[in-house]
């Protein structure tokens, strides 16, 4: 009796381990199950001009505000209107930030104004009071000519001929200012002797 009660037991448990094994190994049935990354939204381009001493164009998350563009572009200059911005307005895609300059050459204006209006007159046109002096032409310039320009050294020489390379060039004089190394009171020294 107890001999029969052990196999029925072991092929009562054979069937429940080969049930198992069946269940196991058989082919899983659906669509499998593939993690997609979460989605982000586009980040947003805004271009900063004006009293700030990197201008350009910057990527900003959604929902930055004109403070983080300002803070991108490296903050304000001493000679910005800051009364002139509300700092906390929201960014758009493609939006141009101007940053009025305080002393009256830029107009106090929103961040959609044309760009031409709030550059100083010496980026606008050429200077007057050089007759008979040759330009420093930044596109063109080689070391030596761009060290002889005032408060210009060798290794901020080279950042612009650097920059030039990779930028394709300059388009306007101001834009040696987002050459690292020129500040704008290096800009006020040399912005009589450069040209594009």
């Amino acid at each position: 009796m107890k001999n029969a009660l052990y196999v029925l037991l072991g092929v009562m448990a054979g069937f429940v381990l080969a049930g198992a094994l069946v269940f196991v190994s058989r082919a899983p049935t659906g669509e499998p199950i593939i993690l997609q990354p979460a989605p982000t939204k586009a980040p947003l381009a805004v271009h900063v001009v004006g009293a700030v001493p990197r201008p350009g164009l910057y990527e900003l998350a959604e929902g930055a505000r004109i403070q983080d563009a300002i803070d991108a572009a490296g903050g304000m200059l001493a000679e910005a209107n800051v009364d002139a911005l509300n700092l906390a307005a929201l960014l758009e895609d493609g939006q141009q930030l101007v940053i009025p300059y305080r002393d009256g050459s830029a107009p106090i204006a929103g961040a959609t104004e044309d760009p031409t209006l709030n550059l100083p007159s010496s980026a606008t046109e050429e200077p007057t009071d050089n007759s008979g002096v040759d330009l420093v032409n930044l596109n063109t310039a080689t070391l030596e000519e761009l060290i002889a320009l005032p408060s210009i050294g060798p290794t901020t020489a080279q950042k612009i001929i650097d920059y030039r390379d990779l930028n394709g060039g300059f388009s306007t004089i101001e834009e040696i200012m987002n050459v690292s190394g020129v500040l704008l009171s290096t800009f006020e020294e040399i912005k009589d002797l450069i040209t594009v």
